[in-house]
């Protein structure tokens, strides 16, 4: 298990907009890479991704909490 970080300080979004689904929901199977959700920092999006392969065991933030770097956001079982 892995736990993906923030690497910067802002706001934590799980989607891409506010009218689209969530990157991801607790039990989302991820890919290297795939993004994970969104920190942003003065109007710039940075995407939080996946750095292994696994499946998504727990969301640790809501969506608008802010954040700051070395945060964790999301828990990632192995896969």
């Amino acid at each position: 298990m892995y736990k993906a970080t923030s690497q910067l300080p802002g706001v934590f979004y799980r989607r891409p907009a506010p009218d689209q689904e969530p990157f991801v929901e607790e039990g989302s199977v991820v890919q290297d890479g795939q993004t994970l959700g969104l920190v942003e920092v003065m109007k710039t999006f940075n995407e939080v991704r996946a750095e292994r392969p696994g499946r998504v065991s727990r969301i640790l933030l809501a969506e608008g909490e802010e954040v700051e770097p070395g945060q964790e956001l999301f828990e990632v079982e192995d896969g």
